[in-house]
């Protein structure tokens, strides 16, 4: 049974460390910035793609830090996020993580993660996160590639104008829930 529990964080309110500059490294910040580009991130690794640096340069919240992984970049960070190649650091990170009550995600090592970053779909500000708990990555994104495929483009201007409506409707919660639900019947 899946019990993880959904949210969407704020996360250019956080400060988050990933730990690692290679490829895994690469698509986790990569992830981080497609969905807040004001994200505060520090990354850290010995060797850090040309990839990495340059997105680093489109992004002025981007802190690039050449260097081995120490318990001390931990430090003000709310969040972890840990792709290395080295079972030994993603294991060292993790229990430091656990010592300080941040949260931590270790790619590829569901038993290592106190969350999971999901597949996103996203069509202007709707967005749709798709988890397997852990148990195929690959899956969730082909299911991503299928939502992306039938969700319409014009659904932007369906949120804007359910927004006019909500925001023109009288009367108490119960009332709005009501009318509001009685006007997207129709998305069933």
């Amino acid at each position: 049974m899946n019990t993880l529990f959904p949210i969407f964080v704020k996360i250019e309110n956080l400060q988050t460390l990933v730990v690692g500059g290679g490829y895994v490294g690469l698509e986790k910040l990569t992830a981080l910035l497609s969905n807040a580009p004001a994200a505060s991130v520090t990354l850290v690794a010995p060797d850090i793609r040309i990839e990495i640096t340059e997105l680093a340069e489109q992004h002025p919240g981007v802190t690039l830090i050449t260097d081995r992984y120490k318990a001390e970049y931990l430090t003000g960070k709310d969040l972890v996020i840990v792709g290395t190649n080295d079972k030994a650091v993603n294991r060292q990170v993790q229990a430091d993580c656990k010592t300080r009550r941040i949260l931590v995600n270790v790619a590829d090592t569901p038993d290592l993660c106190d969350f999971y970053l999901s597949s996103v779909v996203k069509k202007g500000d709707l967005k749709v996160a798709i988890s397997t708990n852990g148990k195929s990555p690959t899956f969730a994104k082909r299911f991503r590639e299928v939502l992306e495929e039938i969700l319409p483009d014009s659904l932007q201007e369906t949120l804007d104008n359910l927004t006019a409506i909500r925001n023109k409707l009288k009367g108490d919660f119960q009332e709005k829930l009501e009318r509001l639900n009685e006007i997207t019947k129709v998305l069933k």
